[in-house]
């Protein structure tokens, strides 16, 4: 655990029951007594693990979110108190025979309601929230491209590199400074392989610190409490309100949980991909019978899935085939072709042949 942060959790439980000992002492009828001492002590104690574990449940929240909910709350206070104003007016004009009861329960709701309303419509509207001065304009921060945070999987992957040359990512990649102390480590250890991971990451980040313009930025937060290095990151990226960008699908999902928006270099790789229309003509082999008769299947050299009716008969061989759809899956995309060797087909052939192929190839397609 932090040093600073264990001190303040400690500071505010001494506090809280040095507090509530005052109170329980002082408010007593029978004044400073044994019971009383202790009463104030457990109730100081419990009421400082509330404070605790309510910080447990806000450590998913960033600083911006809680900027803007304050500043919703302040709202919700003012409009509190113009509404309990009029209120009051009202009951006083027309003298309407309230109770103090009454009147102070109305006051609770108002301000209850008021202070909720402004909160969630804060944070709702975050994105809209700017500052305006007559005839001036401040523009919103969070128009801003959003900083992008390198775990080691990406800096293991070479396709950093060519996307960070891509200029996509210009001011707005950041490398935590405890991921180079976590290669540095690696470095030094005895083992073969994890050496060389190092050394090829540290190199990786030797050609993005040479990459001119993207002025590349190093993170100096470090949380020592959390011994996982990819905690640390998802910490980091919501405390400086940060995507990641990574090249281990097995670590999204998880990410995805702890509240960190994820850019998956794969997903992005795929999504880039030049996109075969129908009626063109691609050379593929042929490595293994399909879920149809005289079907076969080929795969390209990015790892597409490709569908050959007719291609059973040359497995192990490389043919020429006309595509007839695209399907966009789950898991990457899928291109459906026919045999040249049986004979290019028109347009009205094609669109077709791809409606049979929907109707009874329902296991390809529902992939």
């Amino acid at each position: 655990m932090n040093i600073s942060l264990a001190f303040i959790r400690v500071f505010f439980v001494i506090l809280s029951i040095l507090f509530l000992t005052t109170y329980t002492t002082t408010s007593s009828n029978e004044g400073f007594t044994f019971s009383n001492i202790v009463i104030g002590v457990i109730s100081g104690i419990a009421f400082g693990f509330v404070l605790i574990a309510t910080d447990s449940l806000f450590k998913r929240f960033n600083l911006r979110t809680f900027n803007i909910a304050m500043l919703g709350l302040f709202c919700g206070y003012l409009m509190g108190e113009a509404i309990t104003l009029i209120f009051k007016t009202v009951i006083d004009v027309s003298t309407l025979p309230l109770s103090p009861a009454t009147t102070e329960l109305v006051r609770i709701a108002i301000f209850l309601f008021t202070a909720y309303l402004g909160m969630v419509m804060s944070v709702r509207a975050a994105d809209e929230i700017y500052v305006s001065i007559p005839f001036i304009k401040f523009k919103p921060t969070s128009h801003k491209k959003k900083d992008i945070l390198i775990d080691l999987s990406a800096l293991m992957d070479t396709r950093i590199i060519d996307l960070a040359t891509s200029g996509l990512l210009d001011n707005n990649l950041i490398i935590p400074r405890f991921t180079i102390k976590e290669l540095n480590a690696m470095g030094e250890g005895n083992d073969d392989m994890l050496k060389a991971k190092a050394r090829r990451c540290l190199e990786a980040v030797k050609k993005l610190e040479n990459i001119p313009g993207l002025e590349l930025r190093f993170a100096e937060n470090d949380f020592p409490e959390l011994k996982d290095l990819q905690s640390k990151l998802t910490r980091l990226a919501r405390t400086l309100d940060a995507n990641i960008i990574t090249a281990d699908m097995n670590r999204v999902q998880q990410a995805q949980l702890d509240g960190a928006r994820i850019i998956n270099i794969h997903l992005l790789a795929n999504a880039l991909k030049p996109i075969t229309q129908s009626g063109e003509t691609l050379q593929i082999k042929i490595q293994r019978y399909g879920k149809e008769p005289r079907q076969g299947v080929g795969y390209l050299d990015d790892g597409t899935m490709v569908v050959v009716n007719g291609g059973a008969e040359y497995i192990g061989d490389m043919i020429k085939a006309q595509v007839l759809s695209v399907k966009h899956t789950s898991s990457g995309r899928m291109i459906f072709c026919n045999a040249v060797e049986d004979g290019l087909l028109s347009t009205q052939e094609i669109e077709q042949t791809v409606s049979e192929m929907e109707n009874s190839h329902k296991n390809y397609f529902a992939i």
